[in-house]
């Protein structure tokens, strides 16, 4: 089974909380993980709230995205 994002919100901060199509939901923080130049600029909050889902993940207008692999895994690491 491919891993995908089906819902997104987000909570605070840099927390997002996510649904995933195997039935796992939760809350990720990603703050640590705004680094090199294309997550750069989403550490501007009002950046970071502009995100979409595309292509089974969070997505950013910039071209920046992470994997649905790595955010499930956040969400395993948090619980």
């Amino acid at each position: 089974m491919f891993l995908h994002v089906l819902e997104a919100c987000h909570v605070r901060d840099y927390v997002m909380r996510l649904k995933f199509n195997d039935g796992t939901s939760g809350d990720v923080d990603l703050r640590t993980e705004l680094e090199g130049p294309v997550f750069a600029v989403l550490k501007d909050i009002d950046q970071f709230k502009r995100f979409s889902i595309s292509r089974h993940t969070l997505t950013w207008s910039n071209g920046a995205d992470f994997a649905p692999e790595f955010l499930r895994e956040r969400i395993a690491v948090a619980a």
